[in-house]
């Protein structure tokens, strides 16, 4: 299908050419030339037919996809969407009432809330970049197993070829466990629940990173233990903070993000890994490591239960980052007697895990395909880091840490009134345009605003955000 388009390169009175690449593509599904379920030209084809770079057409076509004009399918390329969209520009609906920060949205409402147009503050990938033929494939392939298979509740240690799947994966990173030691639970936040809810009691002091992982947070507040928070930057944790907690108030254990933490996108360097652990033992509390991301690292990077061993060090990951965000298989790493207590809470809260779900996240590691996968996001990502790092720079943002890698990067206005008035009234006014930004003061163990803020690389690179930040005046002009 044709769209008749003429781009203009004249860059004083001409608006941008992503801009009119998506407005032509818009103009033809508004005239029904494009129809709903039609494929549209690919992005080299469209790119070679209006002499435009194939970038240009990428950055276009995915802002179609965020605007639910256009869906993306691996292996079939780009089609007008089947629900057409009942905004006419990219500005949230007239009747959108933009919901209130907190808390409780925060946990619940969120995931639920499809509403918001740009999800800056979002912790997960675009629906357009997973791994769909994939999952398409293992779906069939568990819906062809025998019921009589899967009827009962399952072990409560979870799907033992997954668990023997996860053990030989970490056997690769250098940590030798037994299939036994690995416990399935319904997602990596089910997993620090269960450890939580196992080794702790109210009251008990504990550490975690500042700033940290919003929605433990919670979790930690609920349980009613002290939490204590260790400052981490670029460089990794304040150990000299860390020791002087452990001697003042013995804490009995330190809840950490080994590599792209979240909010911040960092990663711990080989010796402030090793320094932590030798705090560990000379104090006497036990290290949970929140593993969550490393799929998502090229390279290597170091895992403190490798280094440690599990007599040390509770390892919890899971597959949400990895796979897809409702994928919600997680697991628990941890010495036999530890182990054994974790499986009881986890028996108590809710019986057995989801085996029909544990058997297709099984499948999409066996087939083959997955690694291939995750090199294609990884370098995504990369992509993504390195053009929000330049939008950054050019609006005058103080960004604490270039990863190139992960979801995450931390960063905050350069200067101007929302220095002083915090990011979170920056994240309230934000919502009133449709955009998600999410504060540092949901990820600060006393709430502090600190005028940070979490920006998810694959979803803040919509010029609708970055109009928005010299709108209100928190970008450099």
């Amino acid at each position: 299908m044709q769209i008749f388009f003429e781009p203009v390169r004249d860059r004083k009175g001409a608006t941008s050419l992503v801009d009119q690449a998506v407005e032509a593509i818009e103009s033809a599904i508004r005239q029904r030339l494009l129809r709903p379920g039609m494929p549209v030209p690919s992005i080299r084809h469209f790119a070679k037919a209006h002499g435009l770079s194939t970038f240009t057409v990428s950055a276009a076509y995915s802002r179609l996809v965020a605007q639910n004009w256009l869906t993306a399918r691996p292996g079939s390329g780009y089609r007008v969407a089947h629900t057409v969209r009942h905004a006419q520009t990219g500005a949230a609906p007239a009747s959108w009432i933009p919901p209130r920060i907190g808390a409780s949205w925060l946990l619940a409402d969120i995931f639920a809330d499809h509403s918001i147009p740009i999800k800056s503050g979002c912790g997960w990938l675009p629906a357009e970049w997973l791994n769909e033929a994939g999952l398409q494939q293992s779906l069939r392939q568990v819906a062809r197993t025998p019921v009589n298979q899967v009827a009962g509740y399952g072990h409560p240690y979870g799907y033992h070829p997954l668990r023997e799947h996860i053990q030989q994966a970490l056997s690769q990173h250098g940590l030798p466990i037994e299939s036994d030691q690995v416990l399935l639970t319904q997602g990596a936040s089910q997993g620090l629940d269960i450890v939580v809810r196992t080794l702790l009691r109210p009251g008990d002091a504990i550490a975690v990173e500042q700033p940290c992982y919003a929605n433990f947070l919670q979790s930690l507040r609920q349980a009613g233990l002290t939490v204590l928070g260790v400052p981490r930057d670029g460089n990794g944790l304040c150990l000299d903070t860390l020791e002087s907690l452990a001697r003042e108030h013995k804490i009995k254990a330190m809840f950490v993000n080994t590599v792209l933490q979240n909010p911040t996108g960092t990663s711990l360097s080989m010796s402030n890994a090793f320094r932590l652990l030798q705090l560990a033992e000379q104090y006497d509390f036990r290290v949970i490591e929140d593993d969550v991301s490393r799929d998502l690292l090229p390279g290597l990077g170091p895992m403190l239960a490798a280094l440690a061993g599990t007599g040390r060090v509770v390892y919890v990951s899971g597959f949400s980052k990895s796979i897809m965000p409702s994928m919600r298989v997680g697991y628990i790493v941890a010495n036999d007697i530890l182990l054994k207590e974790f499986a009881k809470t986890k028996m108590s809260m809710g019986l057995t895990t989801p085996e029909l779900m544990e058997r297709l996240v099984y499948q999409v590691l066996s087939q083959g395909r997955h690694q291939a996968h995750l090199l294609r996001v990884q370098d995504r990502l990369r992509q993504g880091h390195d053009e929000l790092c330049a939008l950054m720079d050019g609006h005058g943002f103080e960004i604490l840490d270039r990863p190139q890698a992960g979801l995450f990067l931390w960063a905050r206005p350069g200067s101007g009134q929302w220095r002083e008035q915090g990011a979170t009234r920056l994240a309230e006014k934000a919502l009133e345009d449709g955009i998600w930004l999410a504060p540092g003061s949901y990820f600060d163990p006393d709430q502090r605003d600190t005028g940070w803020i979490r920006f998810n690389v694959a979803y803040s690179l919509h010029p609708q955000l970055w109009q928005f930040m010299r709108k209100t005046g928190a970008a450099a002009v």
